[in-house]
């Protein structure tokens, strides 16, 4: 904290750890957050236990939403900017291989779009912080490569062709294309047993099936741009459940046959594939489809230590439509 206290020139970091996405929520509903700023995330889709999302989307005092195509989330919004696409601006972006690249914008962003340090930046002076004072995309860069170790030594002349793996600390450094090849960064590798903590919602006799939640090849996170492509579309279109042949016969469900899907929290109806791609006892479903949303059915308990919800395990039932 103190270091990018002094980097940064100001003494208004908080004292805390902010919180995870899914605390935000709940701050909402516990009248503890005000408002919210989401960029380039759709969590009315993507998070756990939409239900329980939505409702501190509607509950929220202010919501902006930042993004290039109205989501779901930003139906709930009080204000939507537009961003701009990948075609649209310059940067970097780091790859996870570690490879950090330069993005060149192809064209003008559209319309009354803007990149989006822009608009953090002026979002920045409103709010009375003025050292957000960027002219380029290079400035931001070189900001984030003189406080982050691992960048330090790069330069948008380096990052020219196939970009530079990280760690690169000091200039003319080459980059680090592997890892750890003669002795880990702290010397001796460290091993840390972990306690196995079992999912917080297993079967029952009510809800005797694992739903697991995932993507699929054709589509990408919550559909926001991959359903705006005709071609992807039309290798994919429509949401799914995978059901192993076991328990199609014995739930009388036929492959292609609707089927609703219940959790504790909430019930979808959606075409059945019987495939041997799952196991007896567990149901799989891309969550890319806001029309059969699968995190209507999840839940938001998180892991103690990362943060992260329970995204692919719940307990669900399944019957004929």
């Amino acid at each position: 904290r103190d270091f990018f206290a002094h980097s940064w020139k100001t003494d208004r970091l908080p004292m805390k750890s902010g919180l995870t996405l899914c605390e935000m929520t709940d701050a909402i509903l516990e009248k503890r957050t005000k408002w919210m700023y989401i960029m380039g995330e759709n969590p009315a889709l993507s998070d756990p236990d939409s239900a329980h999302v939505k409702r501190a989307m509607e509950e929220v005092d202010f919501l902006i939403v930042h993004d290039i195509f109205l989501t779901e989330t930003a139906a709930f919004a009080h204000v939507v900017l537009p961003g701009v696409s990948y075609a649209e601006k310059n940067g970097t972006f780091t790859s996870t291989e570690r490879r950090v690249q330069r993005i060149r914008r192809a064209i003008e962003p559209l319309g009354s779009a803007r990149p989006e340090w822009q608009v953090i930046g002026d979002l920045g002076l409103r709010m009375g912080y003025d050292g957000m004072k960027w002219d380029s995309a290079r400035e931001v860069f070189s900001e984030l490569a003189g406080i982050t170790p691992i960048y330090r030594g790069m330069s948008y002349e380096l990052l020219e062709g196939k970009g530079i793996q990280w760690p690169c600390p000091e200039e003319n450094h080459p980059g680090t294309p592997l890892l750890h090849i003669d002795q880990f960064t702290r010397g001796k590798g460290r091993f840390v047993s972990v306690l196995y903590n079992p999912p917080p919602e297993l079967p029952d006799e009510e809800y005797p099936l694992v739903l697991i939640t995932g993507r699929s090849l054709f589509q990408f996170h919550t559909g926001t741009m991959t359903r705006r492509s005709p071609t992807l579309q039309g290798q994919l279109d429509e949401a799914y459940v995978e059901v192993n042949p076991a328990d199609g016969e014995g739930l009388g469900i036929d492959d292609g046959m609707e089927v609703a899907i219940e959790s504790r929290r909430g019930i979808i109806h959606v075409g059945a594939r019987i495939t041997e791609a799952v196991l007896p006892g567990t149901v799989f479903m891309p969550f890319h489809f806001a029309e059969a949303a699968a995190n209507m059915l999840t839940l938001r308990e998180l892991d103690r230590k990362s943060g992260i919800p329970e995204l692919k395990v719940c307990a669900v039932k399944m019957k004929r439509a």
